[in-house]
């Protein structure tokens, strides 16, 4: 199970990965067009759910992965704290993000303005993701798939 639950989050991200930069390139094309809230919302609702798929999906992982020590000598390891507490934590801030960023789209009596705010929330976000991603190049034993 645990095999298929970490294949599952790894394949996940590059579907996660391509819909925030869908979602930011038609967020900052909207806001110079001017296009309309129903032309974005597929885009961005998509990516707050991946997100959050992933978000259930990386929790399930933390409790479960042989990777993630619940153990004071895990913090002088600097891939057992990677896992422990700086890919949660990050994870989980750039989540928030998403989350009140599209809450607040979604409320906004002006949508251009909202429609700026959320792009920047959601490029945050995205680099938040791509900082804490386990890449091979930066984590000894992670895989790109």
């Amino acid at each position: 199970m645990y095999t298929a639950l970490l294949k599952s989050h790894s394949g996940l991200r590059w579907l996660l990965l391509f819909s925030f930069i869908s979602s930011i390139i038609i967020l900052f094309r909207a806001s110079k067009k001017g296009t309309g809230f129903k032309a974005v919302k597929p885009y961005v609702l998509i990516t707050l759910i991946l997100t959050h798929v992933q978000f259930i999906l990386g929790l399930v992982l933390y409790f479960t992965s042989p990777k993630v020590i619940f153990a004071a000598t895990a913090m002088k390891d600097s891939v057992q704290r990677f896992f422990l507490v700086e890919h949660i934590s990050l994870m989980l801030l750039a989540i928030v993000l998403v989350t009140i960023g599209y809450s607040k789209w979604k409320k906004a009596i002006n949508q251009q303005k909202a429609m700026k705010k959320l792009f920047n929330y959601y490029l945050i976000a995205l680099i938040l993701i791509l900082v804490s991603m386990p890449w091979p190049f930066r984590i000894a034993g992670s895989a790109w798939f």
